[in-house]
């Protein structure tokens, strides 16, 4: 899921500068998790707006605002609500606010930061494990990712500064080779100790990014 945090009030407001009315979007799905875009933060979001003088037009609950039909046939459904509106409030990740503002000509204000893709360790804890790189090699490292576990990316390690097993960049937490390097002996993959992750082809992740799954 993605990982979303509220931007600071104070930066939201001075997007809104010119915006007197605003239509709020949240969404049920990363952002409900996160909260920092569902119901319970879009009924905060429009308390803290009304009494910094704006008004609030409306809010729908996308149940996945990266969708991009539904977030358009769900605005469509409140049209007369945005239409009123000068600004739209979106508070869902990049993805999501994106699909809202494709749907719409009305300017669109995004009132959460993108963090990262994350696994979910137990409610409201929340950890990077996957950098996205669009050439998975987790075979080769016993399931855990050195680009994203590593601060430094290494595709071979252990670097020249781990200290009895743990990291120099944080000195509390355990090197990402270290446990690599456990988890193969552990699983008896221990023969791909001596093999070398040749470096990453970074032309198979072209950005935009696009995939279309055939009919």
């Amino acid at each position: 899921m993605i990982i979303s945090q509220q931007k600071p009030f104070a930066d939201i407001l001075t997007a809104l500068d010119k915006s007197s009315s605003v239509f709020l979007v949240g969404c049920a799905k990363c952002a409900t998790v996160c909260k920092s875009g569902g119901e319970e933060e879009v009924w905060q979001m429009q308390e803290a707006l009304i009494a910094a003088g704006k008004s609030v037009t409306g809010s729908i609950i996308i149940d996945e605002a990266c969708h991009m039909l539904r977030v358009s046939r769900d605005l469509r459904s409140r049209q007369q609500l945005v239409d009123d509106a000068d600004a739209l409030l979106v508070m869902a990740c990049g993805a999501g606010i994106q699909s809202v503002s494709a749907a719409t000509p009305k300017k669109t204000v995004a009132a959460l930061d993108s963090m990262f893709l994350g696994n979910i360790r137990r409610f409201g804890q929340f950890e990077q494990k996957c950098s996205l790189c669009g050439e998975c090699i987790l075979t080769e490292t016993a399931g855990i990712c050195p680009v994203t576990a590593c601060p430094k990316g290494l595709l071979n390690g252990p670097c020249g500064g781990m200290d009895a097993g743990h990291c120099e960049v944080d000195s509390e937490a355990e090197c990402a080779w270290a446990e690599i390097f456990a988890r193969m002996l552990e699983s008896g993959t221990s023969s791909n100790l001596t093999a070398t992750v040749p470096p990453k082809n970074y032309a198979r992740i072209p950005k935009p990014g696009k995939l279309l799954l055939p009919k």
